[in-house]
C-alpha cells in the first residue's frame, strides 16, 4: 500500500514537471535566441527528459510491477493503450527540438543570435496539445471506459 502511494506520488510529480518544463520551453522560445538562452532552454529540456523517464518508470512499475491494480485492468483497456501511444508520440516529437537545442547551444560567442526554426515551436505546441489530452484519457480509464476484458 505504501509503495503504491509513493509510486503514484512520484508519477504525479513527474507529470507536473513535464507540463511545467514543456510550458517553460514554449514560453522562452523566440524567433532568435542567444547561445546563453539556448543553454538555459537545454537545461529545462533536460529536466523534461528526466521527468519523462521517471514518469515512464513509475507508470510501468504501477502497471507491470504488481503494485496496486492488476496489470490486466490496464492491459485490456484500449484507452490505456492510446494513452501510452500518445505518450510515446510526444517523446518522438521532442527529439527534433532537443537535438536543435543541444547542437546550437555551443559556440564561442555566447551572445551570438541563433535563428530558431518555426518547426521547433510547432513541435513543442503539438507536444503540449497531446499532453493536455492525456488527463482526459486517464479520467476515462478511471471510470472503466475502454476495458475489453470479461
Amino acid at each position: 500500500m505504501t509503495l503504491e502511494i509513493l509510486l503514484k506520488y512520484v508519477h504525479f510529480l513527474a507529470i507536473f514537471s513535464i507540463v511545467a518544463s514543456l510550458t517553460a520551453e514554449h514560453l522562452l522560445l523566440k524567433p532568435q535566441l542567444t547561445r546563453n538562452e539556448l543553454q538555459r532552454i537545454s537545461i529545462i529540456d533536460g529536466i523534461y527528459g528526466v521527468s519523462s523517464i521517471v514518469l515512464l518508470a513509475a507508470g510501468l512499475t504501477l502497471w507491470l510491477g504488481g503494485v496496486g491494480k492488476s496489470a490486466e485492468i490496464y492491459s485490456k483497456n484500449w484507452v490505456f493503450h492510446l494513452k501510452i501511444g500518445l505518450f510515446f508520440l510526444i517523446g518522438l516529437l521532442s527529439i527534433y527540438p532537443t537535438v536543435f537545442f543541444l547542437k546550437k547551444r555551443k559556440g564561442d560567442n555566447r551572445e551570438e543570435l541563433v535563428t530558431v526554426p518555426t518547426m521547433v515551436k510547432m513541435m513543442l505546441r503539438m507536444e503540449l496539445l497531446i499532453l493536455f489530452i492525456l488527463p482526459l484519457l486517464a479520467s476515462l480509464m478511471a471510470k472503466g471506459i475502454g476495458y475489453f476484458g470479461k
